[in-house]
Order: C-alpha cells, then sequence, then structure tokens
C-alpha cells in the first residue's frame, strides 16, 4: 500500500474517533453517514480532504511529519482570529501526528471568481483583513524575516532555476552582480517597518466566505516587512493585473495603513520603491520554488508561471535604475537559454 494510503487510513481512523466528540462539543447531534473526498493539495506535502454528511462540511488536513508541522498553523490560527480575521476554526487537533479537523470556509478562492468587474470589492475586503492582522503586537514569538532567512530564499533562485532548470553557472561577474542585488534587495526589506507577514497572501489563498475572505495558508507567518503581503496580493503568481491599476491599489492601501497607524513608510514614493524590490525579492524566490518542484518532486505546472514572476521583474527594473545589473543578469540567462535550445 502507497505511503499516501495508509496516511489517509490513518487519518481515517482518527476522525472516525473525534468526530463524535466534537459533534457533542458543537451540538450538531449524532455523527451522520458521509464520504471523505479530497478538497485540495499545494506545492507542499500538505493534503486537505473534504467531510461531508448531512448537509454538513467539515476540512481534514494532513500535515506528514517530518516534511510539516502543523502547530505553526494552529499558533497563527489563534493570532489571526484574535485580530477578527476569518481562519479555519480547529475542531480537532493531532499535532503529533499531523492531523487537523477545520471548519469548512467554502468552495471557492479569490482565484476562482476574481475578475477585472468585481477585484476592487474583493480585494478592499481583502485589505481590510490585511489591516486587521497588521495592528497585532509582534509579541507572539514568530520568527524574523531576518538576512539569513531574506539570503535563503533569493538563493533559490541561482541554486534550482538557473543551475537545476538552465543547466547555466554564473561566471565570476554574474555571480558578483547577483550578490551586489542580493544585497540590495535585502537591506531594502530590512530597512522596512516590521508587522506581521502572512508570506503567501494571495488569491489562491482568499476564500469566497462569510466574513469575506476567509484565509488560509498563513502557517510560514513571521515578522517582517510592511510591504511584503501587499505586494504579493497584488502581483500574484497566478494572475496579473495593469500596472496602472496595481499602482492604485497600493496607494489605497498606502493611505488606509496610515490611517490607522501601521508603520508604512511615511511618503507614498518610498513605500511605493519598497514594494517594487519587495516584489522583484519574491519573484526570485517563487521561481526558484517553481523550479525546485519541478526537478525534486515533480510537479512541472507550476513553471507555467514563471514568465508572469520575469514580467513583474522586467516592469520594476525598467523604472528603478538600481536594478540595471539584476536586468542585464537576466538578459544574458535568456540569451544562455536560447542559445541553448
Amino acid at each position: 500500500m502507497p505511503d499516501e494510503d495508509v496516511r489517509l487510513q490513518l487519518l481515517s481512523e482518527w476522525l472516525d474517533q473525534q468526530l463524535p466528540t466534537v459533534f457533542a462539543a458543537q451540538g450538531w447531534g449524532e455523527v451522520p453517514a458521509a464520504t471523505l473526498t479530497s478538497a485540495s493539495s499545494d506545492a507542499s506535502f500538505r493534503r486537505y480532504f473534504r467531510w461531508q454528511g448531512a448537509g454538513r462540511s467539515l476540512i481534514v488536513m494532513d500535515a506528514p511529519p517530518p516534511q510539516e508541522d502543523c502547530r505553526p498553523f494552529v499558533k497563527v490560527a489563534a493570532l489571526l482570529a484574535g485580530a477578527g480575521v476569518n481562519v479555519p476554526q480547529i475542531l480537532a487537533a493531532d499535532v503529533e501526528r499531523g492531523f487537523l479537523l477545520l471548519n469548512d470556509l467554502g468552495r471557492q478562492t479569490y482565484l476562482d471568481v476574481i475578475d477585472a468587474g468585481n477585484a476592487d470589492l474583493l480585494f478592499a475586503d481583502a485589505l481590510e483583513a490585511l489591516l486587521a492582522f497588521q495592528q497585532l503586537p509582534m509579541d507572539a514569538g514568530l520568527p524574523s524575516y531576518d538576512d539569513a532567512l531574506l539570503r535563503r530564499e533569493l538563493q533559490l533562485f541561482p541554486e534550482w532555476y538557473v543551475q537545476h532548470h538552465l543547466g547555466i553557472e554564473l561566471d565570476v561577474a554574474q555571480q558578483a552582480a547577483w550578490q551586489r542585488t542580493t544585497n540590495l534587495l535585502i537591506d531594502s526589506a530590512l530597512a522596512q517597518p516590521k508587522v506581521l507577514v502572512h508570506r503567501d497572501y494571495m488569491p489562491r489563498n482568499l476564500m469566497l466566505s462569510e466574513p469575506n475572505p476567509g484565509v488560509l495558508d498563513f502557517q510560514d507567518a513571521v515578522y517582517g516587512p510592511v510591504t511584503y503581503d501587499v505586494t504579493c496580493l497584488f502581483k500574484d503568481a497566478f494572475l496579473s493585473w495593469p500596472e496602472a491599476r496595481v499602482r492604485d491599489w497600493l496607494e489605497g492601501y498606502w493611505r488606509q495603513a496610515r490611517a490607522v497607524g501601521i508603520p508604512v513608510q511615511s511618503e507614498l514614493d518610498n513605500f511605493l520603491r519598497a514594494s517594487d524590490l519587495m516584489g522583484v525579492q519574491r519573484h526570485l524566490k517563487v521561481i526558484g520554488i517553481f523550479a525546485r518542484i519541478c526537478h525534486r518532486d515533480g510537479k512541472p505546472r507550476y513553471l507555467g508561471d514563471v514568465p508572469r514572476f520575469f514580467a513583474y521583474i522586467d516592469a520594476v527594473v525598467a523604472r528603478r535604475p538600481e536594478l540595471a545589473e539584476l536586468g542585464e543578469l537576466l538578459v544574458g540567462l535568456r540569451q544562455a537559454e536560447t542559445a541553448s535550445v
């Protein structure tokens, strides 16, 4: 029997043990006959299942140790709920084995439903939730988005995209240019005011829910740069918006954040520059992650979105002269890739 089938059998047995207690605690009566079907999987080792019976729906998370640790999910869920953010309620947990039973926040993500016509309304709700958790005090002992973490993330690009995917070794001059770019991006990130950072605050992780949105995938939260999540929201991995519209949304966020006392940059231009550089850091990281998922984990579909990230980076390079070296490096990589085809 495959390992994942063993996990599913163990999860089902655990669920059968937990459901009577959960139903009694919630006042739901007897546990009905039900089905357990796959709800989703993601780029990690986590899987989600939907339990359905007698009109009721619950979500079961399978986060297999040692690859996954669901304790950060439990901790951050409590933090965000305390800020009034709509996150899954944990109905039962076995953190040692990596099983969680959650309420169901819905079937449609923002990514499923968002379009040019409804984006303003949906993003307004997303910003309200973002502003709520950015106002939390930074006293919960979450990790910091420090130099070491930022550097590890950026190194994914040369290691996994350049070396593993393109099969290219950077020469001495390219390595020096990369290090200077890395230092520039890290210095900008570390100079920013800090807040709680979700780290993947994008339409795929926001559910159309009541209250809206339901927020998922927050287990990697840290204390870090104030521009990170809002940049992630509007420069998404799976869909793109016109530059002018993104700038308007960013300015709207900046004004709202200042109004409620979130420590954004005092000048809009400084905020927009910090957002641009933060976005480049994230986009280089994600290109590396998508290459790693392909070559290490055998999931090539994510590479289809890599051109979107390069387009984001190209747009920033064009308006930020301090990133000229990065632009030249990327041009060189594309020429080398083309020559090898």
